[in-house]
């Protein structure tokens, strides 16, 4: 797979041990065919939520600019068909990601996907949403970085900070959806919204649970028709916080979307599938510490290149 499409520049965290950002990024998409460019925002020791703290450097906006004049100078940004990024923890270097999309674009024919995870924060276990980086970040991303992405990828509370709508059923995601929209992508994923209880005991193990939806909404404009083809995958939550499965879902959506550009359905059964395996057998290894909680991703090679059919996609029809 030569092809422009199967090249990404992926500029996210890097962490020496474990799995978060590029380290959960990189390994899928390598092995789901695609030749990665990885840009380290910050290099730490491990990833922020170790009880000992973290050491490393951060990567500033001037450094990525000349990191991207190299790859310029030596025609290297030719063939790069995807831009993935994730978490930004500056205004200015939010503003360096930007330039270095347009000069993507600029060197192959303006042509450069870019899926875009936009990590402002999260609910955490008792429901109150809390921010990972500066709040004013959310406008930044609504106003500059979305009119210019094709793909994506809000969790639920990330959804409501873009949008301004308060997420608590379908109807609330799907305007926000379409809010999502009319910024500027035409591929919308809200990727962790919970909107009702397992009723047929098919949680975990046959415990009745919490189901957790991966909501799909895809723009098509011919003329001055705009529809939308929204699409809802269910799958029973896991017990425990695990870092980096953000990350991990960006990355396989980015590659399921491109190998089924046609086909939202299979692409998102199949990253649904991937995603859920993982976080069952990370679950299963775990024990009490921080580090038993990374991700099994080396482990999960198999789920990766063939991912098992465990969820269904349904399409969610609007009157």
């Amino acid at each position: 797979a030569g092809t422009r499409m199967s090249r990404v520049m992926s500029i996210q965290s890097h962490v020496v041990s474990g799995y978060v950002g590029n380290k959960s990024a990189t390994f899928p998409l390598q092995l789901l065919g695609f030749d990665v460019d990885v840009v380290n925002s910050v290099h730490f020791s491990n990833h922020t939520g170790y009880y000992g703290g973290f050491e490393g450097d951060v990567l500033h906006g001037d450094q990525l600019r000349s990191i991207l004049k190299g790859l310029k100078r030596n025609g290297l940004l030719q063939g790069v068909g995807h831009l993935l990024t994730g978490y930004i923890g500056s205004e200015s270097f939010l503003r360096a990601v930007l330039d270095v999309l347009k000069t993507l674009r600029s060197s192959n024919n303006g042509i450069c996907r870019y899926v875009c995870d936009p990590v402002l924060g999260d609910y955490n276990g008792d429901g109150e949403g809390r921010f990972y980086c500066p709040p004013e970040l959310a406008e930044i991303y609504r106003n500059e970085v979305l009119p210019l992405a094709n793909v994506v990828t809000p969790n639920r509370f990330e959804a409501e900070q873009l949008t301004g709508i308060k997420i608590k059923t379908l109807a609330d995601a799907k305007e926000a959806c379409e809010v999502l929209h009319d910024l500027g992508p035409e591929l919308v994923f809200i990727t962790s919204a919970i909107f009702g209880v397992n009723k047929d005991g098919a949680g975990v193990d046959g415990k009745e649970g919490k189901l957790m939806t991966i909501l799909a909404s895809k723009r098509t404009t011919s003329g001055s028709v705009i529809s939308d083809e929204t699409w809802r995958i269910d799958s029973p939550i896991i017990d425990g916080t695990y870092t980096g499965t953000g990350d991990l879902c960006a990355a396989l959506l980015l590659a399921w979307t491109e190998k089924e550009s046609n086909n939202l359905q299979t692409a998102m059964e199949k990253a649904s599938g991937t995603m859920f395996s993982i976080i069952k057998a990370t679950n299963e290894s775990s024990g009490n510490t921080v580090a038993s909680r990374e991700l099994r991703l080396i482990q999960s090679k198999d789920v990766i290149e063939n991912p098992p059919a465990l969820f269904s996609a349904v399409r969610v029809e609007w009157t």
